[in-house]
């Protein structure tokens, strides 16, 4: 296990390159792709590149409000105490692998948003309390809840079939949560997911002379957003407005009346948006003044450069992959060799292989499902299990995908290059779990 930990480490470390240089060759690549298995010329894709650059601006600024808020709010004093608290109960590095990886995978099944920041910043806390602890490891470890998070509460596919007027409801109607998120097979996955996990983690961990163990002054943070004390005969106007106690406590008490009514009028249900509202106003209510909210969000805004220029060149990647129908092209590959027996497991498997090219589960599910619903229907293979085998694809190659690991790489300063090696072990022991599962079942 140590000597395929080390290959695979060394494989990244050499060949991955950056993840902005990684879209660009993934872009080359699918243009290459599409005018080879599609009838489109050269000119209409560089249009539908073009057409779909900027598909994802929305997308991109809640990803980006995900990590500063997130970040600001894991800064405050109150939160920070309650990370180090927790930071505090493993006494080796083995329990602190563990730990996160099970506080990730609990935090992402609930929500994903609110799971990959948590996670990142609990392993950063990790690393300042434990000694010896590999810190690419634990932010792998913090990454590797994320596979859960499309069989859990805030899986896009399933609460898109489960909701009225979905794009596809004239053809399969609604499908209710009981038969996806809470059918016996997604969560027979999902705890054979919860055990083995952070036991592979804990596998993973290399030996003493290849453990690379951060710096601890490199992060602490604790002073980077707190202001300098101001004599109350210095503070004009402004000042007392900046440092005012009261402007952060209405501002941050309206944020939380408002939570109310949402959740007495829609049930707990926490979407992206939401989980940016709560960051937001508990930020502003944990730092006390405008003024610390304002410095740890200044702090927080560094990280967030990789999404910034990276989710425009995806949104190309995904105009080309719809509308040259290459997505469609591969989808159907895999469901012309396919049987009653066989058909969710390769659905699964070329949904893996579609989010490589369209890394957003509900855009990935649009694509996909007219081919793989149409197929369920002439399998007779229920619909239900067809829509999961999607989202658990969707989920699956992330682990490999650098798209979903920006926000937690921008936390904790490292490349991607850093977690992917113990990622891609994780990539094969999850798929043969996820395909047993979808196949047994």
């Amino acid at each position: 296990m140590k000597v395929l930990i080390s290959l695979s480490n060394k494989l990244m470390q050499r060949y991955l390159p950056d993840p902005f240089l990684f879209v660009i060759i993934l872009t080359f690549f699918v243009a290459g792709l599409s005018l080879i298995l599609t009838d489109s010329t050269p000119i209409q894709v560089v249009e539908y590149w073009g057409g779909g650059f900027w598909g994802l601006l929305t997308f991109a600024m809640q990803m980006v409000l995900v990590l500063i808020t997130g970040h600001a709010l894991a800064s405050s004093p109150f939160f920070k105490k309650v990370l180090g608290s927790l930071a505090s109960i493993p006494k080796s590095p083995g329990q602190a692998v563990i730990l996160v990886s099970v506080i990730s995978l609990l935090a992402c099944w609930i929500n994903w948003g609110f799971g990959l920041v948590i996670g990142a910043l609990f392993a950063k806390e990790l690393a300042k309390k434990v000694d010896g602890v590999d810190y690419r490891l634990l932010i792998a470890s913090a990454y590797s809840g994320f596979l859960v998070w499309h069989g859990g509460l805030s899986g896009s596919v399933p609460l898109t079939i489960a909701t009225p007027e979905h794009f596809a409801e004239n053809i399969i109607g609604i499908v209710p949560t009981s038969e996806t998120i809470f059918s016996t097979y997604n969560l027979v996955i999902v705890a054979a997911l919860f055990v083995t996990i952070p036991l592979i983690n804990r596998l993973m961990m290399p030996t003493k002379d290849q453990t690379v163990v951060v710096d601890r002054s490199l992060l602490d943070d604790s002073d980077s957003f707190q202001a300098a004390t101001v004599e109350a005969t210095e503070l004009t106007p402004a000042d007392r407005l900046e440092n005012s106690r009261i402007v952060s406590l209405v501002t941050g008490l309206l944020g939380l009346a408002f939570l109310a009514f949402y959740f007495v009028n829609n049930g707990w249900n926490l979407n992206l948006d939401i989980v940016n509202f709560i960051f937001l106003f508990l930020g502003i209510l944990l730092h006390g003044t405008p003024k610390h909210f304002l410095e740890a969000v200044g702090n927080a805004v560094k990280g967030a450069s990789g999404i910034i220029i990276q989710f425009p060149f995806y949104a190309g990647l995904m105009g080309i992959m719809v509308s040259t129908g290459l997505a469609t092209v591969l989808s159907e590959a895999f469901v012309s060799i396919s049987t009653e027996s066989t058909f969710p497991v390769l659905v699964f498997w070329s949904a893996g292989l579609v989010n490589f090219f369209v890394p957003s589960g509900g855009g990935q599910w649009a694509v996909q499902a007219p081919v793989m619903l149409e197929a369920a229907q002439s399998l007779d293979v229920s619909i239900a299990k067809t829509a999961m085998a999607v989202a658990w694809g969707d989920a699956w190659t992330n682990m490999i995908q650098p798209f979903w690991a920006l926000p937690a790489l921008a936390i904790a300063g490292l490349k991607a290059k850093d977690i992917m090696g113990f990622c891609l072990i994780l990539l094969f022991v999850s798929g043969a779990i996820i395909s047993l599962g979808l196949f047994l079942f």
